[in-house]
């Protein structure tokens, strides 16, 4: 099969064609949505802290999760030095939908830790 040169397309469709015409460039980026289908980029912090204090253990899994998708790869979260959400949060890390995003999880002081997340294309 031949390739088709800029004469062959002119022929076809007649003698608007220029192919260095800027206007047709536009026309058809717009037509392909060109400009909305690449995302700009999102500037992720590289360090964030989450304090869990006064939330729900709902509350405090949903921040977790949203956070390990956000693309952070370090984080402090303070579950408090007592309580359930301390314990909550270490099986979290252990046994469950989180621990893949966890690359580790090491303790702070009695009630915080820092955690090293995963890249989202390594889960």
């Amino acid at each position: 099969m031949r390739n088709l040169t800029d004469q062959d397309i002119a022929d076809m469709i007649g003698a608007d064609f220029s192919p260095d015409n800027s206007a047709v460039r536009r026309r058809v980026r717009t037509e392909l949505h060109l400009s909305t289908r690449i995302p700009a980029p999102v500037h992720v912090p590289e360090h964030a802290t989450l304090d869990l204090h006064m939330k729900t253990i709902e509350q405090s899994w949903d921040a977790i999760m949203e956070l390990a998708l956000s693309g952070v790869k370090n984080a402090k979260i303070i579950t408090g030095a007592s309580g359930i959400l301390k314990i909550k949060f270490q099986e979290w890390v252990r046994d469950s939908l989180l621990s893949p995003y966890i690359v580790s999880c090491n303790p702070i002081n009695n009630g915080s830790f820092a955690v090293q997340f995963r890249k989202l294309n390594e889960c």
